[in-house]
């Protein structure tokens, strides 16, 4: 993550806040490599997914996530109105009979079912940072929800230097919901991509669909908690976010070498 030269931040020397910083980073490294896992199942591969879609359904993708988007926040906000917070197995579960329904009808299903996916993980998201006692209908939470969205979906391969998840990664200094939309938009549909290309395999259908939605549900849910909890510990404590941002950086870097040179 690259931060920025002239910001000078803080110390934190309170070691409870760092070990709340180690659980959050143990989570986000949790959460990672759970889609490749699914795709190991299922015989497949990840990598280069996108690439094998036809060139019409990358670019009605790619418009469809942009609108999707732009439309889900009211959806989402509309429903949390509607129908009370079920935790998260049942957005999970809602995400996975969606991923059937669209692994069923092949491309076509998927594309119908890419908006309601999108609304569902949005659902979910305003659910946890309710759940962290913030509030769902802030800017600053909607705009937390577009950089999860930024980060790199669970079936690509795990990097732990990609920032995505951070708040510093998308300044907050100058933007606004729509604008970030058109910066997160072309990221998401790589990964939505990813998803189609996967679940749109006539062989897996429905089966596959679910699996894949039940993946992207728990790892956006995953993330959703890292963000919401150093949005909350910053509350908390005072302490800067991006101070509490780089120093979950940090932790996970170091917790990251552990594993890999276990």
């Amino acid at each position: 993550m690259a931060t920025n030269p002239q910001l000078v931040l803080p110390p934190i020397n309170d070691p409870s806040v760092h070990a709340q910083i180690d659980r959050l980073a143990r989570r986000y490294l949790d959460a990672g490599g759970l889609g490749m896992e699914v795709m190991a199942i299922v015989g497949n591969s990840a990598e280069g997914l996108v690439e094998k879609l036809p060139a019409f359904v990358r670019n009605r993708m790619d418009r469809l996530t942009r609108s999707a988007l732009g439309r889900a926040f009211a959806a989402a906000s509309t429903s949390r109105r509607m129908v009370r917070d079920r935790g998260d197995w049942f957005n999970r579960m809602a995400s996975t009979v969606s991923g059937a329904a669209g692994g069923m009808g092949g491309f076509a299903g998927a594309m119908i079912e890419l908006p309601v996916t999108i609304t569902l993980l949005l659902r979910a998201m305003l659910d946890i940072a309710a759940e962290h006692g913030l509030d769902p209908q802030s800017e600053e939470v909607r705009m937390e929800c577009l950089r999860i969205f930024a980060a790199a979906g669970p079936m690509a391969e795990d990097d732990t230097t990609d920032m995505g998840l951070l708040a510093a990664r998308l300044s907050v200094t100058g933007q606004t919901v729509q604008g970030l939309i058109s910066r997160v938009a072309p990221r998401l549909s790589v990964s939505m991509g990813q998803k189609l290309a996967a679940q749109a395999a006539p062989i897996f259908g429905a089966v596959v669909g679910a699996s894949i939605n039940y993946t992207f549900a728990r790892y956006y849910q995953e993330l959703a908690r890292v963000h919401f909890g150093i949005m909350r510990l910053s509350q908390e404590t005072g302490i800067p976010k991006e101070a509490l941002v780089e120093a979950l950086r940090l932790s996970i870097e170091r917790l990251d070498h552990r594993r890999t040179n276990r």
